[in-house]
């Protein structure tokens, strides 16, 4: 796996990132888990998350992708 900088702060983020946009809508806790866990295998540390997801948005699923991330 390939890391960059991430600014000056001296932390390095891979620079393979997993996106989470369906977590909530398309995917369940269950699925999330199987992701994450195949992705940190691989060395990924970067998880790509935005007040938006799942899309499409909803009150039913705002903030659904934190959550299954914590």
């Amino acid at each position: 796996m390939l890391y960059s900088p991430l600014g000056r702060s001296g932390i390095e983020v891979s620079r393979v990132c997993l996106g989470s946009m369906t977590w909530g809508m398309q995917n369940n806790q269950a699925d999330a888990d199987e992701q994450i866990a195949y992705a940190l295998d691989k060395g990924v540390n970067f998880i790509d998350t935005a007040e938006m997801y799942a899309v499409p948005p909803s009150p039913d699923t705002y903030g659904k992708t934190e959550e299954i991330i914590g």
